[in-house]
């Protein structure tokens, strides 16, 4: 008995299979390629749009500093009809190069949230329950703590030596303050005698 592996292939079977065309690799990727194309254009071709439309479109760009901290990465910050609709780095910034870590991408949270508080809220020495005050209300208020700090506290000179300074106020600066905020700041502050000044992105 004769197995059917040892059996030798018909002539036309093998005229046939010689004369079917083989596809080389090269082939091969150039036919899915382009079969690639043709499916993306008719898609693009369609009803709907297979790209949507960017959703700044039509809005107001305006370049800012991330406020988490003291690195200073560009944002560009997208608004339209008065409201923040999108925040994303920003590739023109020195620093950043249009790169943004968690926090600065996630900055849109921070102006669209229900949560934040968008009036003062002022609570009376020993009290327990909170106020809403107008801004006028609580600048003038805060000036005017100052000056009378300031006043029971200065000291133009110490053992002889002129000073001019007051050691009772304290200014902490926001890493939200680019250098020229930063500047006219610290002058501020010195302008009205205080020793004190730091700045939250050295801590």
């Amino acid at each position: 008995m004769n197995d059917k592996t040892d059996e030798k292939p018909d002539e036309h079977d093998l005229a046939i299979n010689l004369a079917a065309p083989r596809s080389t690799r090269r082939q091969f990727l150039k036919g899915l390629t382009t079969g690639t194309v043709a499916i993306g254009a008719l898609a693009q071709s369609g009803c709907a749009p297979a790209i949507p439309p960017l959703k700044t479109r039509g809005a107001t760009n305006t370049t800012t500093v991330c406020p988490f901290c003291g690195v200073g990465c560009g944002q560009v910050v997208s608004t339209r009809a008065g409201k923040v609709i999108h925040i994303e780095g920003d590739p023109d910034h020195p620093i950043s190069e249009g790169t943004l870590c968690s926090k600065g991408a996630a900055g849109i949270q921070v102006v669209n949230n229900s949560r934040r508080l968008q009036k003062v809220l002022y609570r009376k020495p020993n009290g327990a329950a909170w106020e809403e005050k107008s801004w006028d209300w609580a600048l003038e208020r805060i000036a005017a703590r100052i000056k009378e700090t300031r006043d029971k506290t200065f000291k133009t000179t110490i053992d002889g030596r002129v000073v001019n300074r007051t050691e009772a106020i304290a200014c902490l600066g926001g890493s939200a303050l680019d250098n020229e905020e930063a500047y006219l700041l610290v002058k501020l502050m010195r302008a009205i005698g205080l020793v004190y000044v730091e700045h939250q992105a050295r801590l």
